[in-house]
């Protein structure tokens, strides 16, 4: 299967460490800001970056729902990167 990468940016009204630590609050704020493409959410360790293993479930097309079990890590300071584990996705936050 060919690789499919995609990348958006989007402006938010703060500044970089807070918007980065809403996204590494899976325990209080990422479930709550997810869109309806996602469903099942469930924090099943740690809850707030590197350690954190969160599942939910991606309707990744009108047919396609993808279950994804997700390990996060922090590579570097800024970057938040979860690896599905039952697939090769991978998203990277900056």
């Amino acid at each position: 299967m060919a690789q499919v990468e995609a990348t958006t940016e989007r402006i938010i009204a703060a500044d970089a460490e807070t918007v980065f630590d809403a996204l590494a609050d899976y325990k209080d704020v990422r479930g709550k800001v997810l869109p309806p493409h996602f469903s099942e959410y469930e924090v099943r360790e740690g809850g707030d970056g590197e350690g954190t293993l969160v599942h939910w479930k991606l309707q990744a097309t009108s047919k396609r729902v993808r279950d994804c079990l997700l390990e996060v890590t922090e590579p570097t300071d800024g970057q938040l990167v979860e690896k599905d584990r039952n697939s090769s996705m991978v998203t990277t936050w900056t």
